[in-house]
């Protein structure tokens, strides 16, 4: 009989350990579970919606587009070549997108390195696969790389490269979201 009672004291007690770590471990899994949410109702690993794809693409395409004009601009009237005035407006479109996603992380009270980690885990595939095709089309696309901001080849080659970026990026970005990964990262600060 003292045995029984020894052993049931034992059991309650490693019941009560194992209760607290498993309590400890659900609060983990939400946790993790809120970091790495797909958004707007979808666990990570879920369904996730073509518009909610579309809008994170549109987001990055925003940064990149205002780089690359702003880039075009900048090279055109230093009179550079091609290579740096494209390698330019590479560089800025990496910050523009990287810029706007801070601005929305910040203002949800992150710190700035911590700010700057969530950016760069957010966008950095999704601007780079953008600006391969956006960059792409204009440097095949006959007379495009020598236009001038004057002329309509310009713009017209610009919007159809950034258009075709959209359209190619957004699969990219519904396949990354559904992971975790991509904008679900920054879905969390935008409560």
């Amino acid at each position: 009989m003292e045995q029984a009672h020894e052993h049931h004291e034992h059991h309650q007690h490693h019941g009560h350990h194992g209760h607290q770590g498993h309590e400890q471990h659900a609060g983990h899994e939400q946790h993790a579970g809120h970091a790495g949410h797909a958004g707007h109702g979808h666990h990570a690993h879920g369904p996730v919606s073509w518009g909610m794809a579309a809008q994170a693409t549109l987001h990055c395409l925003t940064g990149c587009a205002i780089g690359e004009v702003l880039g075009m601009i900048v090279g055109t009237a230093l009179g550079w070549g091609n290579l740096p005035t494209m390698i330019l407006a590479i560089v800025l479109a990496f910050f523009f997108g990287y810029a706007l996603t801070l601005r929305g992380i910040l203002s949800a009270g992150v710190g700035f390195r911590s700010a700057v980690r969530v950016a760069l885990a957010a966008d950095t595939l999704s601007i780079a696969v953008m600006e391969l095709i956006d960059n792409g089309v204009i440097a095949v696309w006959p007379g495009a790389m020598d236009a001038h901001l004057s002329e309509a080849l310009f713009w017209i080659t610009l919007a159809i490269s950034l258009a075709l970026a959209f359209v190619l990026t957004t699969p990219v970005n519904k396949w990354m979201i559904g992971r975790g990964k991509g904008h679900a990262v920054v879905h969390q600060y935008h409560h």
